[in-house]
């Protein structure tokens, strides 16, 4: 019901958006997040946003380069990576939060859908 598209490989200090994508369904109402997971390691935190795109958050190691916004009319939610840094190599997921705001916990989000590759040489 989600999809995550718009990953790639790029050099360190490349930018990328990634969109995620809602199809069936509408997830106008629901917090987003967007999360990641480097081969071998557990799933984490990205960024997340509320219902209507009005309070986002952010793991530390991402703030002030990444940005997440939404477009409810589209059904879709972005993600903006600047500066980005061989660390920040990993599979992409979005996910939609049973909740309107927008949450860190992983637990509390219920929908997931296939994530994209996103790969930073450097």
């Amino acid at each position: 019901q989600l999809q995550a598209y718009g990953g790639g490989l790029v050099q360190a200090g490349d930018s990328l958006r990634l969109s995620c994508a809602a199809s069936r369904r509408t997830f106008s109402n629901n917090g987003v997040g967007w999360f990641r997971q480097a081969s071998g390691k557990e799933r984490e935190f990205v960024a997340a946003i509320d219902w209507r795109g009005g309070n986002t958050f952010y793991a530390d190691s991402v703030k002030g380069r990444f940005t997440i916004s939404r477009d409810n009319a589209k059904n879709t939610v972005y993600l903006q990576m600047n500066s980005l840094k061989p660390e920040d190599t990993a599979v992409y997921y979005c996910s939609a939060a049973r909740y309107a705001s927008s949450t860190q916990k992983i637990a509390d989000y219920v929908y997931w859908g296939q994530g994209t590759q996103v790969t930073v040489s450097s």
